[in-house]
């Protein structure tokens, strides 16, 4: 479902376009038909191969970048039309290329399936085993959702989600996007319905009126192939198209919402709840109107805050973080051969058959350096290269994820807890700075300033339902 027509690789600098080979996947190659570089930005356009793709456009601003990454754009990748221009101005000299892919029906519902009806006697008895302060007002039916989407680059691909709707409450239901946290095995994701995961948090917004979507991620659940782990676009696009799924589903089987949206995740999630608010926000607002907005403990400053962080030769509480990552981005930008290839002796034998979705994250973590040191794991010359030159690919693949460049309009609230190590609070002080010097009012709260990372995430969601329930 992934196939690549082909590809149109083009440079322009100072105005002036020049094509180079086309890098082709299958028969038919791109035409440029026009490249210009104005003030305002770039504007791309090209013959297209067929009527039956759908194009995303990429570039690197120098030859040695070796990734591509997604420009700035008016309207989201992948696109149907056959020109493209960009949203502010760019360097003067460019390299693009654009890919034609099959296209999706992003949103389209596949199948829903009931999975089970939890009682309020049963959702009270586990909320109090857990120690969750919610009090059960309706029964809730969890249903797993597959549904049409795309892949990082724009391509035809599908995924799964639980959602989770109260009964017989007799009103309109708000709905809300709960964004979980890092998972490593596929089938520990949302919509395999383990009460001891992530899915009783939905179910608690859920007993107390909420339409809540959960979408597993690409990779997780029934979607195939690696997942790509802290990639936002992705989180993003995926959570678009759940809530699209979920929206249909609830309009044609008697579970009318209001329009009210609110988003939520914690961890990953975090990271994952603010790209979707960005997407949504850019995109998507004749559709969606986000009510409030509350990410917490993410690592919105991957290039900054969370590299050095990396690269600070201290033990990580979970040094697999690193190794996800890595493995993700070397999936989605290609920066090496394979990640073998930039892993030291004997991680590059010993770690890469264990990202095939069925390791724990305990698994990882073991086969990890035992200092705790993640970096590690890497060969001497990359980590050196990492650590000294500020346009290295894996530093510009992280840049590209992080979440606090731009302007968010939204009313959004921050949870973060200080003693947190696993995703260190200056993520969320550098994101909340920056949106501040936007003029955006936002507020960071620390609900458990000795909490660490697993401790904080109970009450950083209560206050989050808190503040929902205020605003419905």
């Amino acid at each position: 479902m992934t196939r690549w027509h082909s590809t149109l690789l083009l440079c322009c600098a100072a105005g002036v376009a020049t094509q180079f080979p086309v890098r082709a996947q299958s028969d038919a190659g791109l035409r440029i038909t026009n490249l210009v570089h104005t003030s305002d930005g770039w504007a791309l356009g090209w013959q297209p191969v067929s009527t039956d793709n759908v194009y995303s456009v990429q570039f690197q601003d120098t030859a040695q970048d070796i990734i591509w990454r997604s420009p700035a754009s008016a309207v989201p990748f992948p696109v149907a039309s056959n020109s493209w221009s960009d949203v502010s101005n760019t360097n003067d000299s460019r390299f693009f290329r654009v890919v034609a892919v099959p296209p999706a029906q992003r949103g389209g519902l596949i199948s829903a399936n009931l999975s089970s009806t939890l009682s309020t006697v049963l959702l009270s008895f586990l909320f109090s085993s857990q120690g969750v302060p919610v009090q059960p007002l309706y029964n809730v039916r969890l249903y797993k959702i597959d549904y049409e989407t795309i892949t990082p680059l724009g391509a035809r691909t599908h995924a799964s989600g639980a959602l989770a709707l109260p009964e017989n409450t007799g009103q309109l239901l708000p709905l809300l996007s709960y964004q979980h946290g890092t998972i490593t095995q596929t089938n520990a994701a949302p919509s395999s319905m383990n009460l001891a995961g992530e899915v009783s948090i939905g179910a608690a917004f859920a007993t107390t009126g909420y339409a809540v979507a959960i979408p597993d991620y690409l990779g997780l659940g029934d979607s195939p192939g690696l997942h790509p782990y802290h990639h936002a676009r992705s989180e993003a696009t995926a959570g678009v198209d759940m809530l699209r799924a979920v929206r249909l589903f609830c309009a044609t089987n008697g579970f009318p919402l209001t329009n009210e949206l609110f988003l939520c995740g914690y961890s990953q999630g975090g990271h994952a709840t603010m790209a979707l608010l960005r997407e949504l926000e850019s995109y998507h607002t004749n559709e969606f109107t986000v009510t409030a907005c509350a990410p917490m403990a993410g690592a919105y400053d991957l290039s900054g805050v969370t590299t050095t962080n990396f690269l600070s030769g201290l033990p990580q509480p979970n040094p697999y973080y690193f190794l996800y990552i890595l493995a993700a981005y070397q999936d989605v930008y290609h920066f090496a051969p394979s990640l073998a290839d930039i892993l030291a002796s004997p991680y590059n034998t010993t770690l890469p058959p264990l990202l095939n979705g069925n390791s724990s994250p305990d698994q990882l973590n073991n086969a990890m350096p035992t200092n705790h040191v993640p970096t590690d794991i890497l060969r001497p010359e990359f980590l050196a290269e990492f650590r000294t030159n500020p346009r290295h690919p894996l530093r510009l693949a992280l840049q590209e994820n992080d979440l606090y460049r731009w302007k968010p309009r939204s009313p959004l609230q921050l949870y973060h807890c200080q003693a947190d190590q696993d995703v260190i609070i200056a993520n969320s002080e550098v994101a909340v700075a920056a949106f501040r010097s936007l003029g955006v009012q936002v507020q960071l709260f620390d609900p458990l300033p000795t909490a660490t990372h697993g401790q904080c995430v109970q009450p950083s969601l209560l206050a989050a339902k808190q503040w929902f329930d205020q605003l419905r």
